[in-house]
């Protein structure tokens, strides 16, 4: 629209309707589930992690960083390397279960659950300092 000009000089300006800022949307969901926290650490990396890993790091509070995950990275490259199916990885306090051919942490144990505990179906065993 542009303004006009009326006999005798008067200026009219358009009426317009007022400029609204966008609102910014508001997240659904404003907290993170630990399952979408450990798949953004785990993206970087081959490993995954079945739901059921998932669902005894959360259930046994295992923290895993960066430096953890890049080290049972490399104990799945070692046991792959060396022909094995299924693994057991023990790291400091913590074990994993993982299936060396699907690069799939099974399930994984802290060090409460890891004594007096008999590991079945494994076919190899790493141990990381």
């Amino acid at each position: 629209m542009t303004d006009k000009i009326l006999p005798g000089g008067k200026l009219i300006k358009p009426l317009t309707t007022p400029q609204t800022k966008p609102q910014p949307e508001t997240p659904e969901k404003t907290r993170t589930s630990f399952q979408e926290i450990l798949e953004q650490k785990v993206q970087k990396h081959r490993i995954q992690f079945s739901k059921h890993a998932a669902e005894r790091l959360a259930r046994r509070a295992i923290d895993i960083d960066t430096g953890e995950l890049n080290r049972l990275d490399e104990a799945v490259k070692k046991a792959e390397a060396k022909g094995a199916r299924e693994s057991l990885v023990v790291m400091g306090d913590n074990a994993y279960v993982v299936s060396i051919k699907n690069n799939l942490v099974i399930t994984a144990l802290d060090g409460d659950s890891m004594r007096e505990n008999v590991f079945t179906n494994i076919d190899s065993a790493i141990i990381m300092d």
